[in-house]
């Protein structure tokens, strides 16, 4: 995943996974429509409706991992999504402690550690 999205661009694939049917698509997706498409993050169905590729949903999740993972880093209270809580759990970066908050384990420091290190 070596495609650079802007926070814009994250804000429509957003939009376009939470879109209702038969609702029009703002403003946001509209000026993204031409890159995300380009790029293979969405693609218009038949129905002529705006749509995530497989691509587009793991490059979303992926940013949810990560905001969760600054997130918990930020605040242990925190309540994450149930799929990225699942993942990060299965893959040894965050745990449950005593009081029932959550904490970053040594992986999830240094991953985070890492992909801060590469956005600066």
């Amino acid at each position: 995943m070596n495609d650079v999205l802007s926070i814009d661009e994250y804000a429509a694939l957003t939009e376009i996974l939470a879109l209702p049917k038969g609702a029009r698509p703002s403003a946001c997706v509209a000026r993204n429509t031409k890159r995300l498409s380009g790029l293979k993050f969405i693609a218009h169905e038949k129905s002529g409706k705006l749509a995530l590729t497989e691509k587009g949903r793991q490059t979303l999740f992926v940013k949810n991992c990560v905001d969760g993972l600054h997130l918990v880093a930020g605040n242990p209270a925190a309540k994450l999504d149930p799929g990225v809580l699942l993942f990060l759990e299965k893959k040894g970066h965050v745990a449950r402690n005593a009081a029932g908050t959550l904490e970053l384990t040594q992986r999830g420091r240094e991953t985070l550690a890492d992909i801060d290190g590469r956005t600066v």
